[in-house]
């Protein structure tokens, strides 16, 4: 019977946890999530690095981070080992795929050909890093595709056996409300960009099929910079060579014996060539900081290309159309667009916990520096009023964690009518639909009875709506509610103050028409 490292139980238990911790993401008719899967991002050192670089600030939710860090200077390359998911995924895979040998294209310096110039774009003010940190990738995977599917997988097959069961259905009802209440998603939305996560995991999926580990070892961002740190270790694997009457450490270990030389900054301590070493050889012992079990490091000139690359992608990558910001709409509480950026690390938490699903993944809207960051669609979904979960939900703070109260002050957008569409303004008809909706104690969206004459020369009195700018918050729910089909005739345009709304008891009230307002706008 094959013995179970020590590092395999941690594997599973992490795993589990992070399981856990994802489904716990979600809204499930209460206003607080108190525990995240944005703990695992809280606690990757790559995410700590690239928001230092590009925000040039420090928070103190990464500060876990920090820790990871000093601890893996301590210790050695251990999260790769022992914690991170997607590592624990691809040895859960490894075994079952036939190995076609090492991929010879993928060698030594290619790693820190995606490391350097990552930190290198977060210096000049680019944070990229989200794009391939690895446990980013498995999440996205997760919540863009494979949770929807489940969720519509089950939901389907469950009417189907409603069906089957005919009268005696209602015995199976409470199982169902509770696999709903607390396992399926909330949203049932196959998300933007699903098929390119699903099909990105699965690429690093396939890599298993040339080696153990092909991804942790070649290209893997956050193990890379773990590598970098864990050559710091005081703790060396003896021998630290091959032993000449055996050997058989190169086939158990995944990830180290590129060469004869244990390459101490790819061992993940997973201690598989300690536990079946069959001579009982191998021992991890404190030597000193000097020890560094392998001499290899990025040369000269890939040092020079990660600072060049880096510096066209922060340029490449910052690129986008000046008209595109006009409908940009961010979440709640972000004010300074080149600052989200700067912080967000991509991970879709905040789109999974969207109440009234008003958050997708950008394609294009913000350019290739804001792909797969949180945007607005307000045709598709709205800010609920009273929701707070995105900020709760954020790893980084890029969404501030705001109170209600403040949050239902923040400002997303203005709306504008289009009269082209409008009903009231494009064919005389009485239309207060964004109005009844518009959460605003106040009402941000107000009407009014005006006279019009119809193309046919009649004169009909139309209830006209106009927006009190001063108090909308560009939430996006008139955008939503709009009866009409396809283009809305109200829209929500992006705007560049996003100064809070004054306080309730400063606005102006229902019966007051400010002077500014324009009623035609």
């Amino acid at each position: 019977m094959k013995k179970i490292t020590s590092s395999r139980i941690s594997q599973l238990l992490f795993l589990a946890l992070f399981l856990v911790l994802f489904v716990r993401t979600e809204y499930r008719g209460s206003d607080e999530i108190n525990a995240a899967v944005n703990a695992f991002f809280r606690a990757n050192p790559l995410v700590l690095v690239s928001y230092l670089l590009a925000a040039k600030s420090w928070s103190w939710l990464l500060f876990p981070a920090t820790v990871t860090l000093v601890a893996t200077a301590l210790l050695g390359r251990f999260f790769c080992g022992w914690i991170c998911p997607l590592g624990t995924v691809l040895d859960l895979v490894t075994g079952r795929i036939a190995k076609s040998g090492p991929i010879r294209a993928l060698g030594g310096n290619t790693k820190y050909w995606l490391l350097l110039p990552l930190l290198f774009a977060a210096l000049f003010g680019v944070n990229l890093a989200g794009l391939l940190d690895p446990i980013a990738i498995l999440l996205r995977a997760l919540t863009f595709a494979l949770y929807p599917l489940v969720g519509e997988t089950f939901r389907s097959g469950w009417v189907g056996l409603y069906r089957v069961m005919g009268d005696s259905r209602d015995t199976i009802a409470p199982a169902y409300a509770l696999i709903r209440d607390y396992l399926l998603p909330f949203r049932e939305t196959i998300y933007p960009l699903a098929f390119l996560s699903l099909l990105i995991l699965g690429l690093i999926l396939f890599l298993e099929k040339y080696e153990p580990r092909c991804w942790c070892r070649r290209l893997c961002p956050l193990g890379t910079l773990l590598g970098l740190f864990g050559r710091l270790s005081p703790f060396v694997r003896m021998p630290a060579k091959l032993c000449s009457d055996c050997g058989s450490c190169q086939e158990l270990c995944p990830t180290s014996f590129d060469r004869e030389v244990l390459q101490k900054d790819e061992c993940i301590l997973c201690m598989e060539c300690q536990l079946h070493c069959p001579h009982n050889r191998v021992r991890f012992r404190l030597t000193g900081l000097a020890a560094s079990g392998g001499d290899y490091l990025p040369e000269r000139r890939v040092l020079l290309g990660g600072i060049v690359s880096g510096l066209f992608a922060s340029r490449l990558f910052r690129f986008r159309k000046p008209e595109a910001e006009a409908r940009l709409l961010r979440p709640p509480g972000v004010r300074n667009e080149h600052e989200f950026l700067q912080k967000c690390v991509r991970c879709g938490e905040c789109l999974k916990v969207c109440v009234k699903s008003a958050l997708y993944p950008a394609i294009m809207q913000a350019g290739l520096e804001g792909v797969y960051t949180p945007v607005v669609l307000a045709r598709l979904g709205y800010c609920e009023y009273n929701c707070t979960l995105c900020g709760q939900v954020c790893p980084t703070g890029a969404i501030p964690n705001l109170p209600k109260e403040r949050k239902q002050r923040e400002v997303i957008g203005k709306a504008v009518f289009d009269k082209n569409h409008c009903l009231p303004f494009a064919r005389n008809t009485s239309c207060i639909v964004c109005e009844e909706h518009c959460p605003i104690p106040q009402k941000a969206i107000r009407s009014r009875l005006e006279r019009q004459k119809t193309p046919d020369g009649r004169t009909v009195e139309v209830l006209v709506p106009y927006v009190v700018t001063e108090i909308c918050n560009g939430c996006g729910i008139c955008e939503f509610v709009c009866p009409l089909e396809g283009k809305a005739g109200i829209e929500v345009f992006g705007v560049k103050d996003k100064t809070p709304l004054k306080e309730s008891a400063e606005l102006p009230s229902l019966s007051e028409t400010p002077a500014e307002a324009d009623p035609y706008q």
